[in-house]
């Protein structure tokens, strides 16, 4: 799911082999194509589909291995219902593999753009900020989706992870920041041009909030065989 270029997709058709299947799925129509480009005439097994992870297609077929790297921090606010959806396509016995950014994800930086929001009187932005802050999963949010959803050997761990850095424009498009972390402080603000503004008044001072810290949690459940 949300197979964005395709890379994932493309060493998981490898491990899988011709005996086997694959179907990738992203809501961009554009990502679709260009990955379809990449593939040619290679991976026949592997098929690129737009698909609505929220709204999935009816006449989707169940697999062993349902898995999507960081897309689940997208599904909100209702991440619950997406991951039950999910599971209605995982066959008996199969397993559900997601990663996401879990609670505790770049605190540091989230505490200093909180500060400068107070400090430069913008109330209705904080409280903003706020509450996309709160709604971000955990990794006990995880096990009980997991389990709510009728999972069975749910495992659910937490990593650290540093990215690294610098000030200005490259923190402000650095590739894994840009691509859904930093897009929180600028739907705060209804002005853009003073939300580009404020930002970049964060992006100087950078060293006020390194190292940033990113809480890489990977969540694993087992849907239950048929009883014999």
């Amino acid at each position: 799911m949300n197979c964005g270029d395709g890379i994932p997709a493309f060493h998981l058709a490898h491990r899988v082999g011709s005996e086997g299947r694959v179907l990738a799925t992203d809501i961009s129509e554009a990502q679709i194509m260009r990955a379809r480009t990449a593939q040619g005439p290679f991976f026949p097994w592997l098929e690129f589909r737009r698909e609505d992870v929220k709204n999935l297609s009816d006449d989707l077929n169940c697999f062993d291995r349902v898995t999507g790297n960081l897309s689940f921090m997208f599904f909100r606010p209702d991440r619950e219902t997406v991951l039950h959806q999910l599971l209605r396509c995982v066959s008996p016995g199969g397993q559900l593999v997601l990663t996401f950014p879990s609670l505790g994800t770049f605190d540091s930086l989230w505490q200093q753009v909180d500060q400068e929001m107070q400090a430069k009187g913008f109330s209705t932005e904080r409280e903003k900020l706020k509450e996309y802050i709160a709604e971000r999963p955990s990794a006990e949010d995880a096990r009980r989706w997991l389990k709510t959803g009728g999972c069975e050997r749910i495992d659910v761990a937490e990593y650290p992870l540093e990215i690294e850095t610098g000030s200005g424009y490259e923190f402000l498009y650095h590739p894994l920041l840009r691509g859904g972390f930093l897009e929180d402080v600028y739907e705060c603000f209804t002005d853009q041009a003073l939300a580009e503004s404020f930002m970049q008044s964060i992006a100087a001072e950078t060293s006020s909030f390194v190292p940033l810290l990113a809480q890489r949690c990977v969540m694993s459940g087992w849907a239950p065989k048929p009883s014999s």
